[in-house]
């Protein structure tokens, strides 16, 4: 039973590694980590791998989390984020009578993690929780650019509205004012009548998590009132 219970704690050193680990790590690495001989490794691995915990990249020796793993691990990463900003969202639902979202960079989009809609409006924006949007065409999306360092060069600038950035020099431009103020603004760029206004939002570590903000009909969010708007989440936001 001792010998069991050593191997399974051995076994589970070995799984933490590989999930927090931010690239592939081999056999040998972890031999001289954790002072494990390398028959005890070749077993430890063997076993991690028939019960689908991890598998080896492509075809070399370097291990990675399994399929299954990364999705329970990204499923708890995304989970965590949501309750955490939870409260911010509420705040700024409350400070700005508009819909409140939390968006994260996923599969060269912005997903929607969560939304925060309280008001009784006959027309409100629709729920977004769960969608992807394209990067360029809102605020959420210019903030993951910015805060992630994405090459505009690699981004599809496709024409959605007349106000669709659909080039690499204005792009770069509007990643630089992004910078300079803090926050971004979405004038109807992906649909007419939609307006948005984001921030980066950042872990306890200083991380750069993804973007937080606001999205409405563009009747009620005039140029003047986005700007205010985001003075007002950045100072809610320290």
């Amino acid at each position: 039973m001792q010998s069991q219970n050593k191997s399974l704690s051995k076994g589970l050193l070995i799984l933490k590694e590989v999930i927090t680990s931010s690239k592939p790590v081999t056999a040998n690495a972890l031999c001289q980590k954790f002072d494990i001989d390398k028959s005890t490794m070749s077993r430890l691995i063997t076993t991690l791998q028939s019960e689908d915990f991890i598998e080896y990249k492509d075809n070399t020796k370097e291990i990675i989390l399994s399929d299954l793993m990364r999705k329970i691990v990204l499923k708890d990463d995304r989970e965590k984020i949501i309750s955490k900003t939870q409260i911010l969202l509420d705040d700024i639902f409350s400070l700005t009578n508009e819909s409140s979202y939390i968006g994260i960079y996923d599969n060269n989009a912005v997903l929607y993690l969560n939304q925060v809609d309280k008001s009784n409006r006959v027309l409100k924006t629709r729920n977004a929780i769960g969608l992807h949007a394209p990067l360029h065409t809102n605020a959420f999306g210019k903030i993951l650019i910015a805060y992630l360092g994405i090459d505009c060069a690699t981004l599809e600038l496709k024409h959605y509205t007349s106000n669709t950035i659909t080039t690499v020099s204005k792009m770069n431009r509007e990643v630089e004012r992004i910078k300079t103020r803090g926050y971004a603004i979405g004038n109807e760029e992906h649909e007419f009548g939609l307006k948005s206004l984001a921030i980066p939002y950042f872990n306890s570590k200083k991380e750069f998590v993804g973007a937080i903000g606001i999205s409405g009909l563009a009747i009620r969010m005039d140029e003047r009132t986005l700007h205010q708007f985001g003075e007002q989440l950045i100072q809610l936001n320290q």
